[in-house]
């Protein structure tokens, strides 16, 4: 890959993290951004369901049975919802068919007449060796398992081969159900008596509309469990070796929300509150308004030396990092051309770790002298 000339002493890229290449020793010269050799290929697939993925599909086949899709389920395809709605809905109503007749016949999907059971299950932020072992075990269990984008194909294939799997994810543009389409399935099946999982990625309680599922269900009478998950948060910043909280570098440490409002470039919540030097921020689904979000914390008061780093599909073979202070942050992010899912992490404790350039040392006094 060829070398990139330095623009910040602050700056560089790195691709592929989980690979084994080794790292030049830190060096206070001004040091050149570098690549490291991704272990997949950017052309390679996703790891997570895309909304027109062939895998999805292949997961899917079964609600497809009785509606032969317009196109192969192997091959691609435009995205449709209403026609894709129709096209499972003579599948789902002979598998709620089939879980009522058992259930009168008192099997019940395992609960012997009573309604069924959701669980709200996190499956962390794509490694699957980061999954619980009590979420395997509610994943073994499930008779039926609605899915999201983020939840990672690694995990995925550790469905068991008679379950029913349906995608519901959503991405910009393109939401395969609503998320009262959503309540409406887990009710109907969990009613007929079915083990219903909810498959999330990250933690189900952290922006992941898990506490609107699990309200209405119990409104409706129908037993929720919630398994968590190791949020993007967490699981990413230990992938770099960040803590999120650091004695004498950060005491608090605060999840944001990216989104905007119908969609806009406009950051819901930043504050002069977020801006604060001795707090860690995190941001979720914040790439489309990183630039707003960046100037308004500088706005705010925070310094554009802190320290921060942006990170596409963290903890997979496809993770793609971006090291850079604050002041340069959006450029370097468009000139790598990261996509979603990106998380970014915004706070002195990011220089904290092995993969930024400068050595610890300076970059803790560095931030004690901006903090005071």
């Amino acid at each position: 890959m060829a070398s990139v000339a330095a623009t910040s002493p602050a700056t560089f890229y790195v691709v592929g993290l989980r690979s084994s290449a080794r790292f030049p020793p830190h060096s206070s010269s001004r040091s050149p951004r570098f690549f490291v050799p991704p272990i997949l290929s950017s052309s390679s697939p996703s790891p997570f369901t895309e909304s027109s993925s062939p895998e999805r599909y292949r997961r899917d086949s079964w609600a497809y049975a009785t509606s032969e899709p317009a196109v192969p389920l192997s091959t691609p395809r435009v995205c449709d919802k209403e026609n894709e709605i129709a096209l499972q809905l003579p599948e789902l109503k002979r598998l709620l068919e089939t879980l009522k007749a058992a259930r009168r016949a008192g099997g019940g999907g395992g609960q012997g007449g009573r309604p069924g059971i959701v669980a709200l299950v996190g499956t962390g932020p794509g490694d699957p060796e980061l999954l619980t072992l009590k979420a395997v075990r509610a994943i073994e269990r499930a008779d039926l398992i609605l899915y999201d984008r983020l939840v990672s194909n690694d995990v995925l294939n550790l469905v068991r081969g008679n379950a029913r799997l349906l995608y519901v994810g959503k991405t910009a543009g393109y939401h395969s159900r609503t998320q009262e389409e959503i309540h409406e399935l887990l009710l109907n099946f969990a009613e007929v008596g079915a083990n219903v999982v909810r498959l999330k990625g990250g933690d189900p309680l952290v922006f992941g509309r898990g506490g609107e599922e699990m309200d209405f269900l119990r409104r409706q009478g129908i037993k929720v469990i919630v398994i968590p998950g190791i949020t993007s948060a967490s699981g990413i910043a230990a992938e770099l070796g960040i803590p999120l909280t650091h004695r004498g570098i950060a005491n608090s440490v605060r999840f944001l929300t990216g989104h905007s409002r119908n969609g806009g470039t406009d950051p819901l919540h930043v504050t002069e509150h977020a801006a604060d030097p001795e707090s860690t921020l995190v941001i979720y689904m914040g790439l489309s308004t990183l630039p707003g979000l960046t100037a308004k914390l500088m706005n705010h008061g925070l310094s554009p030396k802190t320290p921060a780093v942006a990170v596409e599909r963290g903890t997979t073979p496809l993770q793609q990092t971006v090291f850079a202070e604050l002041k340069d942050l959006v450029a370097e992010v468009r000139q790598a051309k990261l996509v979603s899912p990106t998380l970014i992490i915004i706070g002195g404790v990011v220089s904290l770790s092995p993969l930024w350039h400068r050595s610890s040392e300076e970059d803790l006094a560095a931030h004690m002298h901006l903090a005071t």
